[in-house]
């Protein structure tokens, strides 16, 4: 399984974005990217790439420790960015820290595991809205994001992403996203 833990916002969130990006949509050079779907937005901490079935039952236990040790807290999405001129996203702000936390804890879990995790490198929160195949110029979007300040809400939650990926081969097919494993953050300590 191709796998991530993630932070998911709750609906109502996500549609407070989607009426931002449906904003953005409408800009000149939009119909260039290729946009994420609703269903699949989330804030990736820790990405496992390919994970051995035999391997699971251990990460599930050690996820479900790094949630336990998290406390919940606040967070909003908030403003945009971009890497390089391909990827459009949405960052946050509120417990930044505590989100970032979350995210070593997680990569520790699957490192501990088992997992072969890519070599580590410093967490960048954010929030995949749009992808170009080419270079293209996403200041525009990013200046537009730049005002967007989302209802804040609290993060109680680990969640074990599986990534289907497109296999119809039909153009702009998105992978699919599903949770396959959810914890509570405990904040134990």
């Amino acid at each position: 399984m191709r796998l991530f833990a993630a932070v998911v916002p709750p609906a109502r969130e996500a549609d407070e974005l989607g009426r931002a990006v449906d904003r953005l949509k409408s800009l000149p050079g939009a119909d260039d990217l290729r946009w994420t779907g609703r269903p699949g937005w989330h804030y990736t901490l820790a990405f496992m790439g390919e994970v051995d079935d035999s391997l699971l039952p251990e990460l599930h236990e050690r996820l479900r420790r790094a949630a336990h040790r998290t406390a919940p807290f606040p967070l909003r999405m908030h403003s945009g960015g971009h890497f390089g001129r391909r990827v459009l996203w949405v960052s946050a702000a509120g417990g930044l820290e505590d989100m970032r936390l979350l995210a070593e804890r997680a990569d520790a879990a699957a490192r501990r595991s088992g997992v072969s995790m890519e070599e580590h490198r410093r967490y960048q929160v954010h929030l995949t809205v749009a992808r170009s195949r080419h270079d293209a110029d996403l200041r525009p979007f990013v200046d537009e994001l730049d005002t967007f300040e989302g209802t804040p809400w609290d993060v109680t939650e680990l969640a074990l992403v599986r990534s289907n990926l497109p296999v119809s081969g039909t153009a702009g097919e998105e992978p699919r996203y599903e949770v396959v494993g959810s914890w509570e953050l405990g904040g134990a300590g």
